[in-house]
């Protein structure tokens, strides 16, 4: 039986929806979020050092020539998503050297690249997407489609089977790819940028009857009923959970790289996501655990109970990076990643919405805040706290080595 899919959230809540889910159903669970925890957190050295330069680090560093800012709209967009994987980090690690995230905007580099020579066909158009191929999007990611095993009737002999982990990922984004350019074929649009670009001029000319910006509400709500793949929401325990991670990504994503610019094409509206929920994954709800931010003592799972086993102290972790040769450096980075716990889908999104309220919670008590050598913390954003906790996962070793939660067989992150 397919698993039962929530309504969704009425027109003018989705926010609402995704905070309001989120602490409904990680009060039912049993998380706990440690204030004592935040306030450590808040204090610390780990945080004060480095804020300032991973609070900018989304990953969305793309070095491409855009022949317009609908172009580099689109592949924001199509980038957006696809931004999934974390399930197969460690094989992706093992195959290419790179984790989920940089496997995926490398595709979205190739695809651009691609489409972009004389007999490459646009792979970034609405017919690109609906006829790409599996197996071009192996090609494209340099990974496997096939395991080796031997032969069941001649010794020494090792064949070739289609499968794998990282088939199954490449499955799920050539599915979603397909999925997504046939949706928009049917309704006349070129490609996914044409069609968020609409979208977020009509939260515009909404956002202009109240005297406002763009109204995020109608952008989110037109993105996410229009294409599958948007739609992270789920029953948990007979009770819908709604996290929309991708599509507060692309808002953020269209805010930190095009709100500065206007070209030729007249701009593209862009709305204010510094009030907006973080864009839950893994890597944040398992950095807060590690930090002691999500207290997992006393949740009703018991398998998300006993699922972290990192024997790292949390005043370690908030202190400042431990010292490293160049050489231990190099080492450090080149080995691959420990797998983490494999949650079930309902484990996963109980920790996904910890994250949410923990991230609103950190920025609310930041704001609160006294002193001149911490005023800084005063400005911090909820955006700005994602970026740290994402970036800094990868920036620290100490921190590239602690456990993040893995769920496979996901669209969604």
């Amino acid at each position: 039986m397919a698993p039962a899919t929530p309504p969704f959230p009425p027109s003018g809540g989705y926010i609402d929806a995704i905070r309001s889910s989120s602490r409904a159903l990680r009060e039912t669970s049993g998380v706990i979020i440690s204030h004592d925890a935040i306030h450590r957190f808040l204090h610390s050295k780990a945080l004060a050092s480095t804020f300032k330069k991973l609070s900018q680090s989304h990953g969305l560093a793309l070095p491409l020539n855009f022949p317009s800012q609908l172009a580099e709209l689109n592949v924001i967009s199509v980038l957006s998503l696809v931004n999934i994987g974390s399930g197969y980090r460690i094989p992706l690690h093992a195959h290419t050297g790179r984790g989920a995230w940089d496997s995926i905007r490398a595709l979205i580099l190739s695809l651009f690249i691609t489409s972009s020579a004389e007999d490459g066909g646009d792979l970034l158009s609405a017919t690109g997407l609906k006829s790409i191929t599996t197996g071009k999007v192996a090609s494209l990611m340099n990974v496997p489609t096939h395991t080796e095993k031997p032969h069941e009737q001649i010794p020494g002999v090792v064949v070739g089977e289609l499968g794998g982990p990282l088939y199954d990922l490449v499955k799920i984004i050539t599915s979603i790819l397909n999925e997504t350019g046939d949706i928009l074929e049917s309704q006349g649009y070129p490609d996914l940028g044409s069609f968020v670009l609409e979208s977020l001029k009509e939260g515009e000319r909404v956002g202009k009857l109240s005297g406002r910006g763009v109204d995020v509400e109608v952008v989110l709500e037109k993105i996410i009923r229009a294409i599958p793949a948007f739609r992270d929401m789920a029953m948990v325990n007979d009770t819908p959970i709604y996290l929309f991670k991708k599509a507060l990504f692309l808002l953020n994503g269209i805010t930190s790289r095009l709100s500065c610019r206007v070209g030729d094409d007249g701009g593209i509206p862009v709305s204010d996501t510094s009030t907006l929920p973080i864009y839950a994954d893994n890597v944040i709800p398992s950095m807060l655990v590690h930090l002691g931010i999500i207290d997992l003592s006393q949740v009703s799972s018991s398998a998300l109970r006993t699922a972290f086993k990192s024997t790292t102290s949390v005043d370690a972790l908030l202190d400042t990076a431990p010292a490293f040769s160049v050489e231990e450096q190099k080492l450090l980075e080149g080995r691959i990643p420990k797998e983490g716990p494999i949650l079930s889908g309902p484990d996963a999104c109980i920790l996904r919405a910890a994250a949410i309220e923990a991230c609103d919670l950190i920025v609310e008590e930041a704001h609160k805040v006294e002193g001149d050598e911490l005023a800084w913390l005063k400005q911090m954003n909820l955006p700005e706290i994602d970026a740290w906790i994402w970036a800094g996962a990868k920036d620290r070793p100490d921190y590239r080595e602690l456990e993040r939660f893995a769920l496979r067989d996901t669209p969604f992150f």
